[in-house]
């Protein structure tokens, strides 16, 4: 049945909150009650395709998953998603919300390089982490997302649909809105989001290349991810940006976003990143360098890896985005020392 897209007015009739008795470690809840008229146009659908029409702020699997619970109802009465809908029923969703607790706001400064209604974009610094996990309760980027914008606590991970390992830096983007934040889990989902890093590897590839290894659990070494046969499909793009004496610049671009993918597959590679304790081994230094190269390659305290490049479909206007952040003074500074020595070796 061919059903064109028509746009109701969705308003909720009433909102209340409901929090139940928890402990501090325990996610407090929010249930607003929405409501919609079935169109004529819509009339014949099943409920959950109505669903995602009426409510289009909220994704399938989550609508699917309300009315399983029973929050879903036409004209008073329990229904099942795959129950038709009729022209004139009125639609009630009871949507539940979990507040992210015990992640708490905290003022932790952020670098803003872009925001509006619905999205915000931040240059992460290195050694902060993106959201509490064990071993690290606070001082996460989503608690200094919760201080700017209180708001963001009805998303889940305050808005965050992306994530950075803690010690690379670069940009990310949050959504403000439960619906920016459905539009942009899809496109990451649909490799419709651009990202482009600077990673500093040890050694020298003689070109670019592809590497598309799944990437899963290492099946000893459980903190740590390994290009494995079970793994999940991972694609890594990188071209030369800078030659060094023992060391390469590279840009890399991802079509998936796995944990570690580009420690993890640079170091498949035996092109591992400058600084990177888990999946590097110990630094390198050219022959005959200078005692601050040797030094600085010894102490840098990070894996050499930035997001320097970012872009989107903005969510709400359709309109490409793009936004750049330089490579920060720490990775800046070990790049002009590697510059030092490669003309004093002659490369250039």
């Amino acid at each position: 049945m061919s059903v064109n897209l028509v746009v109701l007015e969705c308003q909720p009739e009433r909102d209340y909150t409901h929090k139940p008795v928890s402990d501090q470690n325990s996610p407090q809840t929010e249930e607003r009650l929405l409501s919609a008229e079935v169109d004529a146009e819509l009339a014949g659908l099943r409920l959950d395709q109505a669903l995602a029409r009426l409510f289009s702020d909220f994704s399938r699997s989550r609508l699917q998953g309300w009315i399983r619970e029973g929050r879903v109802s036409v004209d008073g009465r329990q229904v099942r998603g795959r129950d038709k809908v009729l022209p004139g029923e009125r639609i009630e969703l009871l949507a539940r919300f979990e507040h992210q607790v015990p992640c708490q706001p905290e003022d932790i400064p952020l670098d803003i390089v872009f925001e509006d209604r619905h999205i915000l974009v931040v240059n992460k610094p290195a050694g902060l982490v993106v959201h509490p996990a064990a071993g690290n309760p606070a001082g996460t980027l989503q608690n200094a997302l919760l201080f700017h914008d209180p708001g963001l606590i009805e998303l889940p991970r305050a808005g965050i649909v992306h994530r950075l390992d803690k010690d690379t830096t670069g940009l990310m983007v949050v959504a403000k809105t439960q619906s920016a934040h459905k539009v942009l889990v899809e496109a990451l989902q649909a490799r419709e989001v651009k990202r482009e890093y600077r990673a500093l590897v040890t050694g020298c590839p003689t070109a670019g290349g592809t590497i598309d290894e799944p990437i899963g659990r290492h099946p000893t070494q459980r903190t740590r991810m390994a290009v494995t046969p079970g793994g999940k499909p991972a694609i890594t793009h990188y071209r030369i940006a800078e030659r060094f004496r023992a060391h390469t610049l590279l840009q890399v671009n991802l079509e998936t976003g796995r944990t570690h993918q580009i420690r993890v597959h640079m170091a498949y590679l035996h092109y591992p990143l400058v600084g990177d304790s888990t999946y590097g081994g110990r630094p390198q230094s050219p022959p005959k360098a200078s005692e601050a190269l040797r030094e600085a390659l010894r102490r840098f305290p990070r894996q050499a890896l930035h997001a320097c490049r970012l872009g989107l479909i903005h969510p709400a206007s359709g309109e490409f985005m793009e936004w750049q952040a330089a490579i920060p003074p720490d990775m800046a500074g070990l790049l002009e020392l590697l510059r030092e020595d490669a003309a004093q070796h002659d490369i250039y």
